[in-house]
C-alpha cells in the first residue's frame, strides 16, 4: 500500500483525496457502488483502508501501487471465481488494475452476495 499521511486515515474522503488524482475516480466509483448496494452500511477506516460493515464485516478497499484492492472475504472470491479470471485474486481479495474501467456488474453482484450472506448469518445468530 502507498505510504499515507495520518490525516488520510481521518475519513474515507480523506483517504481517497490523499491519493493521486488519476486514481481517485475508481475509488469514488467503488465507494458509491458499496453505499448504493449496501444501504445502511457503516463506513469507516479500518486496517488503514476504507471498511464497510453491515451485519458484520462486509467489504474493504485499498489503493495499492498497481491496483485497487477489493476485499470481499473468502466467500466473495470463491462464489465468483469463474468470473474473476481477468483479475488477480487472493484468498479474500480481488485486484482491479489501475487505469482500467471497473467491472460494475461484477462488483454489484459481489456486493449483493455479501449483503445477503451477512443478513443470513445475522438471522442465524438471532435464532440462537
Amino acid at each position: 500500500m502507498n505510504k499515507l499521511p495520518a490525516s488520510a486515515l481521518a475519513s474515507v474522503e480523506a483517504y481517497i483525496k490523499a491519493h493521486p488524482a488519476e486514481l481517485q475516480p475508481n475509488m469514488n466509483k467503488l465507494r458509491a457502488l458499496i453505499l448504493k448496494h449496501a444501504p445502511g452500511a457503516e463506513e469507516r477506516i479500518a486496517y488503514m483502508m476504507p471498511a464497510y460493515s453491515l451485519n458484520g464485516p462486509l467489504v474493504y478497499f485499498g489503493q495499492m501501487k498497481n491496483h485497487l484492492g477489493f476485499y470481499v472475504m473468502p466467500s466473495g472470491v470463491e462464489a465468483f471465481r469463474d468470473l474473476l479470471q481477468d483479475y488477480g485474486t487472493a484468498k479474500s481479495a480481488i485486484q482491479f488494475p489501475n487505469g482500467k474501467v471497473l467491472p460494475v456488474k461484477l462488483i454489484t453482484d459481489i456486493l449483493r452476495f455479501r449483503v445477503a450472506e451477512n443478513a443470513m448469518k445475522a438471522a442465524t445468530r438471532r435464532k440462537k
